[in-house]
């Protein structure tokens, strides 16, 4: 029987009921495959905070280390906005992502046929809609050195936030793009912002000089201001897009619009393969803590149970039953069974627990 660790992060607000429907399709594949998942708990973000004082503990990140993946729920809440900056809630996804060393992001974006009418864009605009957003997670501006509050020769109050990138950073980045661009249809975007930074100068070179490596993928470069955009306009132009910190954060929440709420976007952070034969490796839905929600049995758990799916493709290589979790969810949603973010006027309204009973009844069925 093939066992896998995993480290399960549930955090604040509705982390901890998606993370509980998660929980339970992990259960339903252990049922139905020779698969044991050693699922080990602890805190973090605001609810590691009131019991030890920072956003993630030295122990729990040995815990990350140790694990073949962590799976992620969220963090964060208005009740943590006056903690010292060191110790707020997100700053345990920035430490995992720096220690880990989980440089690249991965975000799709899907079109969902049963989702067509809860976007804010036009059916026809999004219908088919599957692309891939590669974001670098561990440089750039959210890293860069110096930042805070400096002295000006004006004498008036001056803030400064540094972006820099070496050139291992943007090519170890663009190889996993490229890769994923070679398992899809072979297309890929680099976006910056070459016109105004030098950063994005010097992306653009490494970028278009790694091309090399990949001359069978087709390679174009836009700004990112035009690619926010683009996206709007027509996100089926695209298949991989790979750029920056801070553009890869905006560009996917812009992306996620495509979806009809951040409650249909996944995300998985790699970073390159360990001792243990497994990649370094976080999993966890796009969407916040939404702590006006928590606890109420409002939230969706489709990004948490999708972001599970990408953990075992990526991770554990369990391709097929990562594609039967894609599909159940595609099935539910095909049912008209509808959490409120993405309910209908035709719509059967379940809550957090009810989507979870859905796919998991529809998961057991189709695993059997």
């Amino acid at each position: 029987m093939t066992t896998y660790n995993i480290l399960l992060l549930p955090g604040d607000g509705i982390g901890a009921e998606v993370a509980q429907q998660a929980q339970r399709v992990l259960d339903v594949i252990s049922r139905n495959r020779s698969i044991t998942f050693n699922v080990e708990t602890d805190l973090v973000g605001g609810v590691c905070y009131d019991v030890h004082g920072v956003a993630i503990t030295d122990a729990t990140m040995t815990l990350a280390h140790k694990a073949d993946a962590v799976l992620f729920g969220a963090v964060g809440s208005p009740a943590y906005d006056d903690v010292p900056r060191d110790c707020r809630p997100e700053m345990a996804i920035l430490r995992l992502r720096k220690d880990l060393d989980l440089y690249a992001n991965l975000r799709p974006a899907l079109g969902f046929d049963a989702l067509l009418n809860a976007s804010s864009l036009k059916p026809d605009v999004i219908a088919g809609m599957d692309l891939m957003i590669v974001r670098e997670t561990t440089s750039g501006v959210y890293f860069g050195e110096p930042r805070g509050m400096m002295s000006h020769p004006s004498g008036d109050e001056y803030c400064i936030d540094t972006q820099g990138y070496t050139r291992s950073e943007i090519e170890r980045v663009g190889r996993i793009a490229f890769e994923l661009a070679r398992q899809r249809d072979n297309r890929l975007t680099s976006v910056e912002k070459n016109n105004v930074m030098e950063t994005g100068v010097f992306w653009k070179r490494v970028i278009s000089e790694l091309h090399n490596d990949y001359n069978d993928v087709h390679l174009d470069h836009m700004l990112a201001d035009n690619c926010a955009m683009q996206l709007i306009r027509n996100p089926k132009q695209f298949d991989v897009l790979v750029t920056d910190n801070l553009f890869g954060d905006l560009l996917s929440d812009a992306a996620a619009m495509g979806t009809g709420s951040l409650g249909m976007l996944p995300s998985a952070t790699l970073g390159d393969m360990r001792d243990t034969g497994f990649r370094s490796s976080m999993y966890e839905p796009v969407h916040g803590s939404a702590p006006d929600i928590a606890g109420q049995d409002k939230a969706n758990p489709c990004a948490m149970i999708l972001s599970l799916a990408m953990m075992l493709k990526y991770s554990f290589g369990m391709d097929d039953v990562a594609s039967c979790i894609d599909q159940t969810v595609q099935a539910v949603l095909s049912d008209n069974i509808r959490t409120g973010d993405i309910t209908e006027s035709n719509s059967t309204l379940v809550g957090t627990q009810g989507m979870g009973d859905a796919i998991c009844a529809k998961l057991e069925i189709a695993l059997s």
